[in-house]
Formats: C-alpha cells, sequence, structure tokens
C-alpha cells in the first residue's frame, strides 16, 4: 500500500471530512425536509377543505369547478381536488374517482371517530394525502374528502437534493485552499525541523532552532533545543574526557609501562623489585581513581535535565558514614560533626559522593582539625566544611569548581567540578572561601 505524504494526508482528511458532512447533508436534510413538506401539503389541503365548509352556501355547491379529473391532478402542482360521499359510499359531487381508491376512503370514513382526521394511500407509486371531514348535507350524514398528491413535495425534495450536491460540489473545492494552506502551515516548521535532524544526522548541532508562530510546534522546538544542547553537552564531555583521560593518565602509564620493562630486563633502578611492584600497583589505584571520577563526571552532564531521585536525608548520618571511611588515613586529625540532626531533601547516593570528595580533600589538606556541620535556615539548608590547611590562592579561587583542576600539590582535581554539578542538580549553590586559619566550604540547598 502506498504511503501518503503529510500534504496528501491533509487533502485526504479534508475530502473525507467535506464528503461526510455533504453525504450527511444530502441524505438526512431530505428525509427530514421530506417530513416538513408532507405537513405543509396537508396544511393546505386542509385550508382548502375549511373553505369550503364556511362558505356562504352548502358544501355542495361550493365545491370548486375543475377541469382536472382524479389522474390529471397527479401532474398539477398544489391542485387539491375534492368529492362528497354519502352515507351509503356513493358519490354525491366532485371528482371521479376509481372505484378502488373511492371503497379505500369509504371504509376509512365509516371508521373515522373524529370529525377530522389525515390518511395517505398508495395509488400507482404515488402517494395520495387527503383528510376526510364528517359533514351534515341536507339532513343526512356525508364526508367531504379533500385530496392532493405528492408532487408537490417530490419535486421541492428533487429541487433541494439538485441544490445540495451542488453545494457539497462547490464545498469539495472550496476545501482545496484550507487543505493547501493548512499543509503549507504545517510543512514549513516540520521541514525547517527536519533539516534540523539532518543537520544533526551529520554531527553538525551548532545551530539552534527555535519556532514561536504557533504554541505546539514551539513545544516541539523546544524539545529538540533541549536535545540539541544535551547532545551539544554530552559531546563537550567526551571532548573533554578524552583530553583530559590522554592528559591524566599518560605519567602512570609511562611511570608503570618503564617499571615493568625495567623488571622485564633485569634491571632495578634504586628499588627492588617488592618496592618497584608497589609503585605499579600505586599507578595503577590512582588511574582507577581517575577513570572512575571521569566516568561519573560525564554521567552527571547527561543528568542536567533530569530532577533527582529525592528522599529525606539525615546529616549527621551521611556524614559519619563517610568520616568512617577516611578517619583511618589521618587518625592525628579532630574531626567533628555538629547539626547531626538535621534533615534536608535529596538523592542520597549523589550526596555520598559530595561529601567523600569534599572530605577526601580535608583529609588531605588539613593540619590539625576537620569542622563539618549543618543548620536548617528557614526553607534551607546550609552544610559547612572547615580545615586548617593551606589557603588558596586568590588567582585559582575562581576556578576551584572547574573539570580537571589541579591543586597546589598536584592532585588531580575533578572533585570539587563532581561536587558542583551535585549540588546544581539540587537547585543549591556551593562556594568556597579563605579564611584566617584554612579554607571553608559551604553549600546552601
Amino acid at each position: 500500500m502506498k504511503r501518503l505524504n503529510l500534504a496528501q494526508r491533509i487533502w485526504l482528511s479534508f475530502f473525507l471530512l467535506v464528503f461526510v458532512v455533504g453525504l450527511f447533508v444530502v441524505i438526512i436534510y431530505p428525509l427530514s425536509i421530506r417530513e416538513a413538506l408532507t405537513e405543509e401539503s396537508y396544511k393546505m389541503i386542509e385550508e382548502q377543505q375549511e373553505r369550503i365548509i364556511k362558505g356562504p352556501t352548502s358544501p355542495k355547491e361550493e365545491l370548486p369547478e375543475s377541469n382536472l379529473n382524479f389522474i390529471e391532478r397527479r401532474e398539477a402542482i398544489r391542485s387539491v381536488g375534492h368529492l362528497l360521499l354519502g352515507n351509503q359510499s356513493y358519490l354525491l359531487e366532485g371528482d371521479f374517482v376509481p372505484a378502488e381508491v373511492q371503497h379505500t376512503i369509504w371504509e376509512k370514513a365509516i371508521s373515522q371517530q373524529e370529525n377530522n382526521e389525515r390518511y395517505q394511500l398508495v395509488y400507482r407509486d404515488a402517494s395520495l394525502f387527503y383528510v376526510i371531514e364528517k359533514i351534515e348535507l341536507n339532513g343526512n350524514n356525508a364526508f367531504l374528502v379533500s385530496y392532493m398528491w405528492d408532487t408537490y413535495r417530490n419535486q421541492l425534495v428533487q429541487q433541494l437534493w439538485k441544490r445540495l450536491i451542488w453545494i457539497f460540489g462547490f464545498g469539495i473545492l472550496i476545501s482545496i485552499i484550507p487543505a493547501l494552506w493548512l499543509s503549507g502551515y504545517l510543512r514549513k516548521p516540520l521541514k525547517a525541523l527536519g533539516e534540523r535532524f539532518e543537520q544533526i544526522g551529520h554531527r553538525n548541532w551548532k545551530e539552534s532552532f527555535r519556532w514561536t508562530e504557533d504554541q505546539d510546534f514551539q513545544k516541539l522546538s523546544d524539545q529538540f533545543e533541549r536535545m540539541r544542547q544535551n547532545l551539544i553537552r554530552n559531546d563537550d564531555s567526551q571532548k573533554r574526557f578524552i583530553q583530559h583521560a590522554s592528559h591524566e593518565l599518560k605519567t602512570p602509564i609511562m611511570t608503570i609501562k618503564s617499571y615493568a620493562q625495567s623488571v622485564k630486563d633485569g634491571v632495578l633502578p634504586e628499588k627492588d623489585l617488592e618496592g618497584m611492584m608497589n609503585i605499579i600497583i600505586e599507578q595503577s589505584d590512582r588511574m582507577e581513581e581517575r577513570v572512575k571520577d571521569m566516568l561519573y563526571f560525564s554521567k552527571l552532564d547527561t543528568l542536567v535535565d533530569l530532577k533527582p531521585k529525592k528522599s529525606e536525608i539525615q546529616f549527621g548520618s551521611l556524614v559519619e558514614n563517610v568520616v568512617d571511611r577516611f578517619w583511618y588515613q589521618r587518625e592525628d586529625l579532630d574531626i567533628q560533626i555538629k547539626g547531626e540532626s538535621v534533615t534536608f531533601k535529596g538523592d542520597p547516593d549523589q550526596w555520598e559522593v559530595v561529601f567523600e570528595n569534599l572530605i577526601q580533600n580535608a583529609n588531605r589538606y588539613a593540619k590539625t582539625y576537620i569542622k563539618i556541620s549543618a543548620v536548617q535556615l528557614a526553607e534551607k539548608t546550609e552544610m559547612v566544611i572547615k580545615n586548617d590547611g593551606e589557603r588558596i590562592p586568590l588567582e585559582d579561587l575562581e576556578r576551584i569548581f572547574e573539570p580537571f583542576q589541579k591543586s597546589q600539590k598536584g592532585q588531580f582535581g575533578l572533585g570539587l567540578a563532581i561536587v558542583k554539578r551535585i549540588v546544581e542538580l539540587h537547585n543549591g549553590t556551593v562556594e568556597l572561601h579563605n579564611h584566617e586559619d584554612g579554607v571553608v566550604i559551604r553549600i546552601t540547598v
């Protein structure tokens, strides 16, 4: 089956709509108007009959003269015929009608309960409308029968059908105009969007797409723009990952390679075999840590437009769990925790990563203490980590949270970038300041 394009579908939809509406009008409307015309025919018969009954003389004398017989009246439009029937079914006056018709009318008349009633019969494939009125003529009971063929009604219905068919055809032709307009209206933004997708298919996502002429297409363009921004972020993240991975992993790989080659060649420069193996293991651990950080940071780039899965987190439990992992590395430090009962909403796994990086950094640089605290401020929570380590140079403070920054000790610098990204995902802020004793990091969320 041939697939239709958008313009063809729109045209087909318009034609089907006009066809269904037209078909409904052409068929249903004439049927409904047919009933109205039938009612109109009976009213015309009753008006003529009333003139005869209320005339100044007797109904017999008031019957209008006519040269038309019963059959000829069928071809005459709006022609009403009359006849008077006596009490014994004989014709007293009026149009001559076939015997079978007169007999049928007579049977209706003698069984009629009301003074005036409407009837209809079919004779030679045509409908005859007639009204029987009980009257008194010369002291005897009689029946005034007035009738009219359905010619008037049928001709009006046929004329109406013809006009509706013309209107229907004209409507189909007119529907081409809105179909053309709607086709162009819909194809324009879709064509532009298709061109942008074509560009993205060739990894060219620098050009933005914004459509403001229609609310639905604007929503579609906004979704496309978010997708484009995500692709840009992912692409930039991938490029940074490759660039910095090659740079940061180059040194430990070269170290491992040189020591492994020395072992292979039987050359042990300045160290015994066990010491060289320890260096290889240490460099391998460093590479593992760096790769893990880079992968996690890349993952955070893809979560920018997603809301974290938040649950209630108790500050004390979270921090104590992290501190226990690093305490053995620096048993000489005095680690103080305040505000253990404070709670806040967030993703527990992500906040655990935040405090792992912050406490690990503080553990690395602190001289004698690390102070960790939390307080509730109206609708927000403020968390502070303070240590008495070396103060950070002012020129480094502005870019301290940028990815792949290194400290004065040459340590790998993705930790604070990860912290900042997670805090921002929770609509919070993070700041780092020097204080008189060392460094303080303040998180508000």
